[in-house]
Order: structure tokens, then C-alpha cells, then sequence
């Protein structure tokens, strides 16, 4: 048989566990990944909701939301429960003046 080299099983045998070991390192590198990808889904939302509560006993927070008033000046609105009305709103611009029920 001329032409084409005889492999011997030693060669072959290597190739076979070198293609084994890839695929073996592949399928152990995909399974820790989705399972770092599952834990960040499950674990992030509960350390965002432990952080609330924690931060929540040492003071008192409250969650509404801000935003900004653009060119018009920035302003505080005050209400109290211990005005005559429950409506009654106090608008403290940034020079110091007062608008409303204050």
C-alpha cells in the first residue's frame, strides 16, 4: 500500500482524548457560566432588597422619586400635617421666598 502513511492506535488514541478532554472543557466552562448567569439573576434583586432593609433601620429614608425643573430655578415644596388644610402646599424657591400656605 503506497501512498498513504499507516497511522498507528497511539496516535489515533491521543487524538481521540485530546477531542474528548475539548469537549469536555467546553461543556464544564458552558455549565459554570449559566450557572453564574442564574445566580446574578436571582441573587442581585435579593441584595438589592436586603440593602433597602438595612439602610432602612439605620435612618429614616423615603423613596420618592426626584427629577429637575430645567431653566426655571430649583424650588422645595413643603407639606405638613399639621396645617389647616391637607391641600395647603408651602413653595420655598432657592432666593428664599415663599409661596402658598407656609
Amino acid at each position: 500500500m503506497r501512498g498513504y502513511p499507516q497511522q498507528n492506535d497511539e496516535a489515533s488514541g491521543h487524538e481521540a482524548l485530546v477531542s474528548a478532554l475539548g469537549s469536555a472543557m467546553v461543556r464544564f466552562a458552558l455549565l459554570f457560566s449559566t450557572a453564574g448567569i442564574a445566580l446574578a439573576l436571582f441573587l442581585a434583586p435579593m441584595v438589592a432588597r436586603d440593602e433597602r432593609t438595612v439602610f432602612a433601620r439605620g435612618a429614616a429614608l423615603d423613596y420618592a422619586s426626584t427629577g429637575s425643573i430645567g431653566a426655571a430655578g430649583s424650588y422645595t415644596i413643603r407639606r405638613s400635617v399639621l396645617s389647616k388644610s391637607p391641600n395647603a402646599v408651602c413653595v420655598i424657591r432657592a432666593n428664599g421666598s415663599r409661596n402658598g400656605d407656609c
